[in-house]
């Protein structure tokens, strides 16, 4: 097989369907394409519903997990099932999103131009109408708000950022471009490079996992490539935002878990201190966090 898309779902059987039906309107080959759609132990019937599109001779296949194994675990058992069927390329996609008709034929022709890259990443947008701030943007702009043009790592503070975030596309960001991260949220990964690399470092659970491998991939001689020609759209969640208790509880303990592996020896000393701080002035959810970290309770953790 040449390409696998791997597409998490967990109760949003809709989501899915939509991207999935998007990937179906794609230039794609029938013959060298795979879609798996790994249901996340959805207690909504999503297992039986997806099962159920109509694929119109694309290779097309549900794998359920029993439960909610996460992010990071749950793309795995993805990944896996790419690499027995001898995919050359695997595509993490959130179900979430809706992909421009050519997105994988680009990125499939930058793979080619960029043989050190080991992930490609291409440009998204906010799907419209969920924009995190609505009002600030002319109608004709909708659909073309920027979400993710690259990504970056604030080393000193250990917070990745979303270049372009907030920006009405005007073509600012239309070179190509290695990056400091991928987001999980469109990852076109070649199969060789996550062989040598390993996949999704499961502690994680969510947030971050991307930005571990893209970090693994710099590491083992590959690099993360920005294609702005590869486009699609995404309905951003608003539930797991900065502030939410979700994102509390693993962004801090996450951070932890990243930041001492990879940032500077000071970046690292001043982790600590502030997960101290933490400990005893911050949020319940921040405080369950950390102290899930310094007792190793990775994986889903307290959550």
């Amino acid at each position: 097989m040449k390409l696998s898309v791997v597409i998490l779902n967990w109760n949003r059987k809709g989501d899915t369907k939509e991207c999935v039906d998007s990937l179906l309107k794609s230039n794609l080959k029938k013959d060298e394409i795979e879609i798996i759609v790994v249901d996340n132990g959805s207690t909504d019937g999503s297992e039986e519903e997806l099962k159920k599109i109509k694929t119109n001779g694309f290779s097309y296949e549900v794998i359920p997990t029993g439960k909610n194994l996460g992010f990071a675990a749950g793309n795995n058992v993805g990944i896996k099932h790419a690499l027995n069927h001898d995919s050359k390329y695997i595509f993490i996609l959130n179900n979430d999103t809706v992909v421009h008709e050519d997105l994988i034929e680009n990125l499939l022709k930058a793979s080619l131009e960029h043989p050190q890259a080991g992930i490609l990443t291409p440009k998204i947008y906010f799907a419209k109408g969920f924009e995190f701030h609505k009002n600030n943007y002319k109608k004709e702009e909708t659909g073309k708000i920027l979400w993710y043009a690259g990504g970056e790592i604030d080393w000193d503070n250990v917070y990745g950022k979303n270049i372009g975030v907030d920006e009405p596309d005007r073509g600012q960001y239309n070179t190509q471009q290695p990056v400091d991260f991928a987001t999980g949220a469109a990852m076109f990964i070649k199969s060789d490079a996550i062989k040598k690399t390993g996949m999704f470092d499961e502690k994680y659970y969510m947030y971050l996992e991307d930005a571990d491998l893209s970090i693994r991939m710099k590491k083992n001689g590959f690099e993360v490539v920005y294609i702005p020609e590869a486009r699609l759209w995404h309905k951003v969640s608003q539930s797991s935002r900065i502030g939410s208790e979700l994102n509390d509880y693993y962004i801090s303990r996450n951070r932890m878990l990243f930041g001492l592996k990879y940032a500077s020896i000071r970046t690292k000393a001043a982790l600590v201190k502030e997960s101290v701080k933490l400990l005893s002035g911050g949020r319940k959810w921040q405080r369950m966090g950390i102290r899930d970290f310094y007792l190793f309770r990775f994986g889903k953790g307290s959550w």
